[in-house]
């Protein structure tokens, strides 16, 4: 006998098994999809309920699945995919679902097609999961008669922004200045922009909203009552319920606002502390965002340094940013010359780096292109002093690929209390940053570096930032600081704390009365009270 076709031959037994394994495993998926399907048809009359069921073995699975995915750390063979995706196109078809996953025990992802740092609406390593993609919701309905806007969850930012602009040039939204940023999760979290020193921030202008619960029903604020509609504003949506829209009131802008982007590698120090203690209470019309960045001296060839990038939007014209800046702050030098005057808008392109002459219909395109990428942030409360800043110079190069982004606060943010929303970080934070870093080859080694030289650097800057706890923002979604083990209190308390404060408690009492058996629930996902 040719021993080569043996059945005791290793190659063939592996074959064999691994053959067995995935016809196990076919098997499996397509009882669930059964199943699931089953289950769909009888709770509601409507037909082609197929056509929103996507299992492994369909052929669009794959682009479904990957559409979205932002990050290339999620994206590997071996990361564990769903045994589902679920693309409703109305909120019944949402409660259907919801039903179905209870009654079947599957776990449900909530994707409304955003940047998801940590993946955390499309990965689970713990358990077999569904994803409810909400791709199909992206209805907008602007009114500028009342100044409000109904924007469903899987809409990008930059759709919204698109609409507004065809209804009004004077009417503008407090959101985040990256278009392809999903409403769902974006608002949800908190959401900022360019304009949260003059309206703060997005979930402090939803007016209404509409949501499908752990039990099915579709609510709208009335119906789901104050507390639920406190938490999903800022709270993150997907610890209590699937959000299907926001109703939002939109907020005046001038027909004339000045961008500025403004590099400086002399003299930072000065300028980076003089920016620290100026921002809180300059005029609440301008916000400045500073990148701290390791480049290539232009004066040295072959060596690194680092640089500071001023980055202002200023809802006003030219001649009073000069006119303001020349009295607060005249170190930075700013000219008339370094200043772009444009519409709203316009200003909306402008900051997410299109050039003057890019159409405003760019804002409709949801394409991404994914990186392997790894965020953290961070709150200071108090100015990092000169010694700190010359010390982050060098760190900054020592480690050479980790960039920092300072985001402004003050103004607005210092009037509206902590408790309004669960976002607790307000007044005494001078700003947030955002650790960024991202690179192009991916595999074990390469992730391990680059998330290696972001924790340096977040440790590094321990003795700088907020402290008991150290604050971190929720829509930058970072395992590092602690995930849920089982859905109770006490393991949620670390990140708990971090991203919520004193409005963790409430938010759990929230949690454990609209949704007392967890089912909603992922990895950071806000926990129920025991129930000893």
């Amino acid at each position: 006998m040719n021993s080569s076709f043996s059945i005791l031959n290793p190659s063939f037994l592996f074959f064999q098994i691994f053959s067995l394994f995935s016809y196990t495993l076919s098997q499996s998926n397509l009882a669930t999809y059964n199943n699931f399907l089953q289950c769909l048809q009888t709770q509601t009359t409507q037909t082609n309920i197929s056509d929103i069921i996507y299992s492994k073995e369909n052929t669009n699975y794959n682009s479904i699945l990957q559409f979205y995915l932002r990050n290339l750390r999620f994206s590997y063979p071996t990361i564990p995919k769903p045994q589902l995706i679920i693309t409703p196109f109305n909120p019944s078809q949402v409660s259907s679902t919801i039903i179905c996953a209870k009654k079947l025990n599957l776990l449900i992802k909530i994707r409304s097609g955003g940047h998801d740092f940590e993946g955390l609406s499309y990965v689970s390593n713990d358990e077999p999961f569904i994803i409810l993609d909400m791709n199909n919701f992206q209805r907008i309905k602007v009114d500028p008669i009342t100044q409000t806007a109904y924007v469903e969850a899987g809409c990008s930012l930059g759709q919204l922004y698109y609409r507004i602009q065809e209804k009004s040039n004077s009417l503008g939204y407090p959101a985040g200045v990256c278009p392809t940023v999903g409403v769902g999760g974006h608002i949800s979290g908190g959401g900022y922009g360019n304009m949260i020193r003059k309206y703060g921030l997005s979930v402090d202008h939803i007016i209404d909203a509409t949501v499908v619960d752990s039990s099915g029903r579709i609510l709208n604020r009335q119906s789901m009552g104050e507390d639920l509609f406190w938490a999903i504003r800022g709270g993150g949506g997907a610890s209590f319920a699937v959000v299907i829209s926001f109703t939002v009131e939109l907020v005046p802008v001038p027909e004339t606002v000045t961008v500025f982007n403004i590099k400086r590698f002399d003299n930072i120090t000065e300028l980076v502390y003089k920016w620290q203690i100026l921002m809180k209470d300059i005029d609440h019309n301008l916000f400045i965002r500073l990148l701290l960045q390791p480049v290539s001296d232009p004066k040295v060839k072959g060596k690194k340094t680092a640089r500071v990038t001023f980055i202002a939007m200023f809802l006003g014209d030219s001649r009073s940013l000069v006119s303001i800046l020349d009295d607060k702050f005249p170190e930075l030098g700013l000219k008339k010359e370094d200043c772009l005057e444009m519409s709203w808008g316009e200003s909306v392109l402008n900051w997410a780096n299109y050039d003057n002459k890019t159409s405003i219909n760019v804002l409709l395109d949801r394409t991404y292109t994914a990186e392997y990428i790894k965020r953290k942030s961070d709150y200071v409360q108090n100015p990092i002093p000169k010694s700190g800043l010359d010390l982050l110079w060098k760190k900054l190069v020592e480690i050479g690929k980790v960039g920092l982004v300072f985001n402004a606060y003050g103004g607005r943010m210092n009037e509206i209390p902590a408790s309004e929303t669960p976002f607790p970080h307000r007044n005494g934070n001078l700003f947030k940053i955002q650790y960024s870093i991202s690179w192009k080859d991916g595999g074990k080694v390469e992730d391990d570096k680059n998330i290696g030289m972001s924790r340096e650097l977040y440790k590094f800057m321990t003795p700088y930032v907020s402290q008991n706890p150290r604050g971190a923002y929720l829509n930058y979604r970072d395992l590092d600081i602690g995930v849920n083990v089982n859905g109770t209190y006490n393991e949620g308390e670390v990140y708990g704390r971090k991203y919520f404060g004193e409005n963790f408690d409430r938010l759990v009492k929230v949690k454990t009365m609209v949704d007392p058996h967890n089912f909603f629930r992922y990895e950071q996902s806000i926990p129920i009270m025991n129930s000893s």
